[in-house]
């Protein structure tokens, strides 16, 4: 159960992104966006953080991993 509510979480981290992306599409003044889309930001970023801590340290280095496998996160300089 603890999985399956950090799975969940992670995506609607996700969600909220891509909900944010859809907001100049529809009929809303610009002070509306704005306020929506801090909203969104936030309740995207206490999502993926939640997840995290749901999922665990091994599925945020196996994030971390990914992101710094497609050039997304750069390398650490040893």
């Amino acid at each position: 159960m603890k999985k399956a509510i950090g799975y969940f979480l992670f995506i609607l981290s996700f969600l909220t992104w891509a909900a944010i992306a859809t907001l100049p599409f529809f009929d809303l003044s610009i002070s509306m966006i704005a306020a929506i889309t801090t909203s969104l930001v936030v309740v995207g970023e206490v999502a993926f953080l939640l997840s995290v801590i749901f999922l665990g340290k091994e599925f945020l280095f196996k994030v971390k991993s990914h992101l710094t496998k497609f050039r997304l996160l750069p390398k650490k300089k040893d």
